[in-house]
C-alpha cells in the first residue's frame, strides 16, 4: 500500500538540508516485531532507555535504529503502522517513542499520539512538517520534542536527552506527591469542640458513649500513651501514704513494704 511520507529530496552530500517538502514513495513492508510475536524476553527492562520507533520509511527507521544505538539506547521496537504503533507501546511501555506523523494505516502518527497519553508516554515527533494545520495539531498532544527531518544525530541526541530528562523529573515529582498525599491521608488530627464530663473527664464521642480520655485520643489520633505521676500527683500520693503509715504506727500495726 502506497503512503505519504515526508523526506528530503536533495542529495545528502554536506549534511542535512534545512527545508521539508514531499515526495511520494512505496510503502514498506511490515517491520516486526508485532504484539503477537513479542516473547516475553523481549519485554524485560535493561539499563537502558527504551525506544520505540514508529516509522513508516524503511530506511529511515533503520537510520534511527542505528543512530539510537550508537548513542546508547536500546530499541524496543520498529513499525510503520500508527495502529501497530499504540499496540507496541501498551505491550512494551518504552521510554520514549519517537513518532512520524505520516504512518500507514487509517490512523496517522498524532493519532496515536493521543491515544497513548494514557499511557504516560513522551512523545517525540520525527517529521518533515513544519508549519500548518499539522503541526497545529501535534501540538495539542503536548508531545515532548519535535524533531524535523531531515535531522542530524545531535538533534537526535538533544531532543532524546531531554525528552527522557523532563519524563524522569515528572515521575519523580509525582512520586513525592503521592507520597506527600499519603502522609497527609494518615495524619489524624482532633479539632472542634468536644464534650467532657467535668468529674469523670470521660468524652462523648460520634456514637454517643462516653470512653475515658486515653481511649478517645488514641481512637482519633496516632498517639499512644505512657503512665507515670506528674510532680503534683507523686507530692499528693506521697502525703497519703506517709499519712497512713503514722495511723498505723500509732495503732500498733506492722507495714510492709
Amino acid at each position: 500500500m502506497d503512503s505519504w511520507s515526508v523526506v528530503h529530496t536533495s542529495a545528502r552530500v554536506k549534511g542535512w538540508h534545512k527545508e521539508c517538502c514531499f515526495k511520494r514513495m512505496n510503502g514498506p513492508s511490515s517491520v516486526l516485531p508485532l504484539e503477537d510475536e513479542l516473547a516475553d524476553s523481549q519485554v524485560q527492562r535493561f539499563g537502558k532507555a527504551q525506544i520505540l520507533i514508529a516509522e513508516d520509511d524503511p530506511t529511515l527507521a533503520q537510520d534511527l535504529k542505528y543512530k539510537l544505538e550508537s548513542l546508547d539506547y536500546e530499541v524496543a521496537g520498529i513499525t510503520h503502522s500508527a495502529e501497530q504503533a499504540v499496540v507496541l507501546a501498551e505491550r512494551l511501555r518504552p521510554d520514549l517513542v519517537l513518532m512520524d506523523i505520516q504512518l500507514s494505516g487509517e490512523m496517522d502518527g498524532i493519532q496515536a499520539a493521543e491515544q497513548m497519553r494514557t499511557l504516560r508516554v513522551p512523545i517525540v515527533y520525527v517529521s518533515g512538517f513544519c508549519e500548518g494545520p499539522v503541526l497545529q495539531r501535534a501540538q495539542r498532544t503536548d508531545p515532548y520534542g519535535y524533531i524535523l527531518k531531515p535531522y542530524r544525530t545531535d538533534d537526535l541526541r538533544i531532543s532524546v536527552e531531554m525528552s527522557l530528562q523532563r519524563h524522569r523529573a515528572e515521575q519523580e515529582r509525582e512520586r513525592l506527591l503521592q507520597r506527600f498525599h499519603e502522609v497527609l491521608a494518615s495524619v489524624k488530627t482532633l479539632t472542634g469542640r468536644l464534650s467532657i464530663c467535668c468529674y469523670c473527664k470521660k468524652i462523648r464521642d460520634e456514637a454517643g458513649d462516653w470512653p475515658d480520655v486515653e481511649t478517645y485520643v488514641m481512637k482519633h489520633s496516632h498517639a499512644s500513651f505512657t503512665h507515670g505521676m506528674c510532680p503534683d500527683c507523686f507530692r499528693r500520693v506521697e502525703k497519703r501514704i506517709e499519712a497512713i503509715e503514722q495511723v498505723d504506727a500509732a495503732s500498733g500495726a506492722v507495714v510492709l513494704g
